[in-house]
């Protein structure tokens, strides 16, 4: 099993590199990892720890190829509470719920008894052009508090 899963949920491909250049790091670190893409729930372990990239699609929307992994953990309601995470969101901050599918990530997990470690990183896409740096000074900030 990887130190770190990295869950990632994308409509334009964002959340995607930003998850895969935290992967780079991670693994600089010496961690290892597995990052999943839109995973389905059954594909990610029901423990350990989790670092979840998401974007926001629409008003505060879960990007499609998340939609079934967060529909799954409603209806599964899994004891998650092996399971330790860390949450990065993308959004804009013109729009009401900014970083909005992050945050309704973190809410169900925590009902299902996972523990956010560390704060929740929320980037905004007009003052963050390449999302990735403010991610990169967040993960090395993050880490050491696994």
């Amino acid at each position: 099993m990887a130190d770190i899963t990295l869950i990632s949920g994308s409509t334009l491909g964002s959340a995607e590199y930003v998850a895969e250049h935290l992967e780079e790091k991670l693994q600089e670190a010496g961690f290892s990892t597995e990052l999943l893409h839109g995973p389905e729930l059954d594909e990610v372990p029901q423990e350990g720890v989790w670092l979840i990239v998401s974007s926001t699609h629409g008003a505060g929307e879960l990007p499609d190829n998340l939609l079934p992994f967060y529909e799954a953990l409603q209806e599964s309601q899994p004891d998650l509470s092996g399971v330790r995470f860390g949450a990065v969101g993308i959004g804009n901050h013109e729009y009401d719920l900014f970083c909005g599918a992050i945050k309704l990530l973190e809410t169900t997990l925590t009902q299902l008894g996972a523990k956010r470690i560390g704060d929740r990183l929320e980037i905004d896409v007009l003052e963050h052009e390449i999302p990735e740096d403010p991610a990169e000074v967040w993960v090395a900030s993050w880490h050491p508090q696994i």
